[in-house]
């Protein structure tokens, strides 16, 4: 059961004595974080995902969570922990993932949630890195003849409720003064029979989703088009609680040395061989020289452990996005054409 955040003299008084464990002698002993501290005290990284999308978090044929936001969470916990295996995987919907992260049911969100101003400026959430870049979509039968989204005036579109594609949807339409009907279902599975049942004309979610989506038809995937037409930003990444700055820079900077990992040529299976490196900006980022791990809170071979146990983006995004048949385009890194850029880590 979810634990709601209380309102009223008792969430005033649980913010003050939130606010003297912080600033109070058991935390001047610990990180500085709450979050983190919790983390290292209970032994585990409890991380939120959907658990039922392909590339991104679905258990294999051994019931092992693969995917995208899956090694998200493993690479955050190896930072953390040492040991990437010490996740705890809670599954969430798109209405309830917002309250679990709030109320401390878990301590991350990596839900190919999309970062905009209104979850970080209303909800006490903040991102802390995009782990995927991405659009709305729409996917349709290609026996309907309908090639660009703007066809589709007066369609049913099959939507997940409480997701910014429900918000993209009806800006668009508002913005080409079209009407469509939606059909609102928030079971993954459902949603996708009822699109292939026929129950509505065109699903819609990001386009990352109905690629995969589609590639999981295998020979029916034919049968199948994603309209060229991206009519929305959605930039997907790990999401924590406002007020934790040392957890956020944690989860923030556990991507940028993936990063420069990646830029660098260190990967998860020759990282050991980069410990004699002369290169300054790799010795800093496995913790040769330097205290950049303290600084965090964090051992300072943090980075070489999450390597180790993860890999490099790119090896992230291989390992999940590239079987999808979706191309790295803007995900990329920077020198690639892409979006993904690391600050220096000194």
């Amino acid at each position: 059961m979810m634990r709601l955040i209380t309102s009223g003299a008792g969430a005033l008084l649980g913010g003050l004595m939130m606010l003297a464990g912080v600033t109070g002698p058991a935390a001047a002993q610990g990180t500085g974080s709450a979050t983190l501290d919790a983390v290292k005290t209970r032994g585990q990284v409890l991380c939120g995902m959907s658990g039922s999308v392909p590339g991104f978090s679905l258990p294999d044929s051994q019931g092992v969570m693969r995917g995208l936001d899956a090694d998200t969470c493993r690479a955050v916990t190896a930072a953390a922990l040492g040991d990437a295996a010490k996740v705890k995987f809670v599954a969430t919907t798109t209405q309830n993932r917002f309250t679990a992260l709030q109320s401390g049911e878990v301590d991350m969100l990596s839900r190919s949630t999309t970062w905009t101003l209104g979850r970080e400026g209303n909800l006490g959430l903040m991102f802390a890195w995009v782990n995927y870049y991405d659009g709305t979509g729409f996917l349709v039968k290609k026996s309907s003849g309908v090639k660009a989204a703007k066809e589709m005036d007066g369609a049913t579109i099959c939507v997940q409720p409480g997701t910014s594609t429900e918000l993209a949807i009806n800006d668009y339409y508002r913005l080409n003064k079209m009407k469509f009907t939606p059909i609102l279902i928030q079971d993954q599975a459902e949603i996708q029979g009822a699109f292939l049942s026929g129950r509505c004309d065109a699903y819609s979610t990001d386009a990352s989703a109905l690629a995969t989506f589609r590639f999981s038809q295998g020979p029916k995937a034919d049968e199948l088009l994603l309209l060229p037409d991206i009519i929305s930003k959605e930039p997907l990444g790990a999401v924590v609680r406002k007020g934790d700055d040392k957890w956020f820079d944690v989860v923030r900077w556990t991507f940028a040395a993936m990063i420069t990992a990646e830029e660098k040529g260190i990967t998860q299976a020759n990282v050991e061989s980069f410990l004699t490196s002369t290169d300054p900006d790799i010795r800093r980022l496995l913790g040769i020289e330097g205290d950049m791990g303290k600084a965090l809170g964090l051992d300072n071979k943090w980075a070489f452990n999450v390597i180790k146990a993860v890999g490099n983006l790119g090896e992230m995004w291989d390992r999940n996005i590239t079987p999808m048949g979706v191309p790295r385009g803007i995900n990329n890194l920077w020198t690639k054409g892409g979006l993904q850029y690391a600050p220096p880590l000194r």
